[in-house]
C-alpha cells in the first residue's frame, strides 16, 4: 500500500528486503521511481495509483541491479530513465540471450516464481551530465556517482526536501562497494558521501533503496555511519556497526556475510596492488 512520507511524494515497500519504490506526484501524472520487486506488489502499486486517479508520465532506475529495474505492465508503458553510464551497463549486461537466465539465478528461490522479467531494464539513458530528470512534475536533481554501481544516481526533489538515496543511507545495509567496475571503490563511495553531505541541508527526508525512510536528524547521521564504515575497510580494522553482528536487525544477520566477503576481496585486492600472489 502507497504510504505518504511529504507531500506529493509516496512510497511502496517491498516484503523483500525492504524495497522502496518511490512515487513523485507531478502535473499530468506520477514519476515511478525503482517500480518494487515481486509481481504482486507492483500490481497493488498499480491498483493505488488507479484510485488516486493518477498514471505513470516516467520511470527511473537508480542503478543497473536487477531489483532496480524491474517493471509491471500495468505501470503503463511512461518512459523509463536511468544515466547514460547505467543504461550502458544495463544494455552490455543484457546483449547476449542467457542474460535473463543468469539473472534469475541470482534471485532469492522463495522469490523466484514471484519476479517478473519480462520488462527488466528497458530504460533510456539520459544525455550524459544531465542535471534533471526531464518530466512536468517538480525539479529532480539527479547526483550522480560510481559507489555501489556504475552510473548509480541519488535523486533530490529539492522543493520537497526529499533525497532518494538508491542502494546508499540505509539503516539495515552497510554500504556495498562495486568491487568489479571501478579501480578505487573505497574512493568512489567516499566521493558518493561527500556529495550527498553537500546536500544534506537541503534534506528533510531520507529514502534509501532498501530500508526505513529517514528524518532531517538522521541525514547526517546514516552519511556518517557510512563513511565510518568504509574508513573502517579502507583501514582493515573491524567496523562497530549496528548493521552486523549481534545487533543486526532480525532476519537481517545475512548482511556480516556481505561484510565479511568484502572484506577478504579488498584485502586480497591490496594484497594484489602489492605485488602479493592472488588467491
Amino acid at each position: 500500500m502507497l504510504r505518504h512520507v511529504t507531500e506529493g511524494v509516496l512510497i511502496h515497500e517491498s516484503e523483500f528486503c525492504q524495497s522502496n519504490a518511490v512515487v513523485v506526484q507531478g502535473r499530468a501524472g506520477v514519476l515511478l521511481i525503482d517500480a518494487g520487486v515481486q509481481d504482486n506488489e507492483m500490481a497493488c502499486l498499480a491498483n493505488d495509483l488507479h484510485e488516486l486517479g493518477q498514471t505513470v508520465v516516467a520511470g527511473f532506475s537508480t542503478h543497473p541491479h536487477w531489483d532496480h529495474l524491474l517493471w509491471h505492465a500495468r505501470l503503463g508503458a511512461a518512459p523509463r530513465y536511468g544515466t547514460a553510464r547505467c543504461a550502458a551497463t544495463v544494455r552490455d549486461r543484457l546483449s547476449d540471450p542467457g542474460a535473463k537466465a543468469r539473472i534469475a539465478a541470482l534471485i532469492p528461490p522463495d522469490i523466484a516464481e514471484l519476479v517478473p522479467l519480462g520488462l527488466l531494464g528497458l530504460i533510456t539513458g539520459l544525455p550524459a551530465d544531465t542535471a534533471q530528470i526531464p518530466w512536468d512534475g517538480p525539479d529532480v536533481r539527479i547526483i550522480e556517482h560510481q559507489a555501489h554501481a556504475p552510473g548509480h544516481a541519488a535523486l533530490l526533489i529539492e522543493e520537497r526536501g526529499v533525497l532518494i538515496a538508491g542502494d546508499m543511507l540505509s539503516d539495515v545495509l552497510i554500504p556495498m562497494l562495486d568491487l568489479n567496475s571501478t579501480t578505487d571503490p573505497i574512493e568512489d563511495y567516499l566521493t558518493a558521501l561527500r556529495l550527498l553531505d553537500d546536500v544534506a541541508g537541503d534534506v528533510d527526508v531520507v529514502v534509501p533503496g532498501h530500508g526505513s525512510v529517514g528524518g532531517a536528524n538522521q541525514m547526517s547521521a546514516r552519511i556518517d555511519q557510512d563513511r565510518a564504515y568504509v574508513h573502517a575497510l579502507r583501514d582493515g580494522k573491524d567496523p562497530s556497526d549496528p548493521r552486523i553482528g549481534p545487533s543486526a536487525k532480525l532476519g537481517w544477520d545475512w548482511v556480516s556475510n556481505v561484510h565479511t566477503g568484502q572484506l577478504q576481496r579488498l584485502r586480497q585486492r591490496q594484497r594484489n596492488e602489492r605485488g602479493g600472489t592472488p588467491d
